[in-house]
């Protein structure tokens, strides 16, 4: 063998090795983005059974600032 020649196999082994390691980092952050996913899917489905409960609209509607037909609204102003 000649001194300086390339060496294909290890060459072959190192870029093996590279994308091994590139593959598992992308891995990791693809786990992290199911578990981000996952986290926000299930508060959206607590959200959508709270909105599914009785007095669940009115709830909302009330945040909002509505009244039902024949109550009075307050406005309160220059709170601290």
């Amino acid at each position: 063998m000649r001194t300086g020649a390339i060496r294909w196999d290890r060459v072959g082994r190192a870029m093996v090795i590279v994308s091994i390691w590139a593959t598992r980092g992308e891995a990791a952050q693809r786990r992290a983005d199911v578990v981000r996913i996952q986290a926000e899917n299930d508060k959206l489905a607590r959200r959508v059974k709270a909105l599914r409960s009785p007095g669940a609209l009115e709830r909302e509607a009330r945040r909002l600032g509505m009244v039902r037909p024949g109550e009075r609204a307050y406005v309160i102003e220059n709170l601290p």
